[in-house]
């Protein structure tokens, strides 16, 4: 089971802190020098400079100039932070007005909103949200983007699963985007380098015969995109087909 996963920790504490209703009041506990939309905003920090894994509660409290023990006064522990991490940086969200637009637009406007947040924040994708973090900035970010479905004809249950897939598509194009970006930061030869290194190497020993599709169709990928995959073009690509699949269900052909 995954470690970073949202709504791990206790449901009560968790949608107290949340919501910051007086059962998500400080605990008892050494003094405290920072309220808890400071703690939750070097969280967040420590994760967009390190990735989700950097943020433990020592190193948080170190960050944050505090002593470890005093980080339980805000939150119980590391799971709670997680989500309250998550519900702030979905807070802060762009939410960009496109009720007037067709469908096909405010569906692809929150795709683009989904992929700034995790452009931003690489550490959002990854941490399942199969159990969402359910604190007003989820709220908030779930009730805009079902708006991308308003007047399509769809029951509920088929508008929340055509939001679900948009945003599992964007969500893996996020993590393939930062991978690639991360490899381009820490690695001294870029895709086309790499390449022409090893496209000579696989030559030798590739029997075109045994695999000309492979070489065909690999060799012309490579030429058109300078690599093996372009996260760019890939998402650009997988969006467009992806709308065209909900069509089918927001746009039926007519009866003949």
């Amino acid at each position: 089971m995954t470690r970073n996963r949202s709504s791990a920790g206790d449901p009560a504490r968790t949608l107290a802190l949340l919501w910051r209703t007086p059962e998500g009041a400080p605990r008892r506990g050494p003094r405290r020098g920072l309220d808890l939309a400071e703690v939750v905003t070097t969280a967040v920090t420590l994760a967009d400079e390190h990735g989700v894994e950097a943020v433990t509660m020592r190193r948080l409290a170190d960050r944050a100039g505090v002593g470890t023990m005093s980080l339980y006064t805000y939150v119980s522990d590391r799971d709670q932070l997680l989500d309250l991490m998550l519900d702030t940086v979905y807070a802060a969200m762009p939410r960009r007005d496109v009720a007037a637009r067709p469908w096909r637009e405010r569906a692809g406007s929150v795709a683009e909103e989904n992929r700034e947040l995790f452009r931003a924040h690489p550490w959002a994708a990854e941490i399942s949200t199969l159990r969402p973090p359910l604190g007003p900035g989820q709220m908030a970010k779930y009730e805009h983007e079902l708006a991308a479905f308003d007047g399509c004809g769809l029951d509920d249950v088929a508008v929340d699963d055509c939001l679900t897939l948009l945003l599992s598509f964007v969500r893996a194009s996020a993590r393939d985007a930062h991978d690639a970006r991360e490899r381009q930061r820490h690695e001294p030869s870029t895709d086309e380098q790499w390449w022409a290194a090893a496209g000579p190497l696989l030559a030798g020993v590739l029997d075109e015969r045994r695999f000309p599709r492979a070489v065909r169709i690999g060799t012309a990928a490579g030429i058109a995109h300078g690599s093996a995959h372009d996260p760019d073009h890939a998402y650009a690509f997988g969006l467009q087909r992806l709308l065209d699949g909900l069509a089918a269900l927001v746009e039926p052909a007519p009866r003949l």
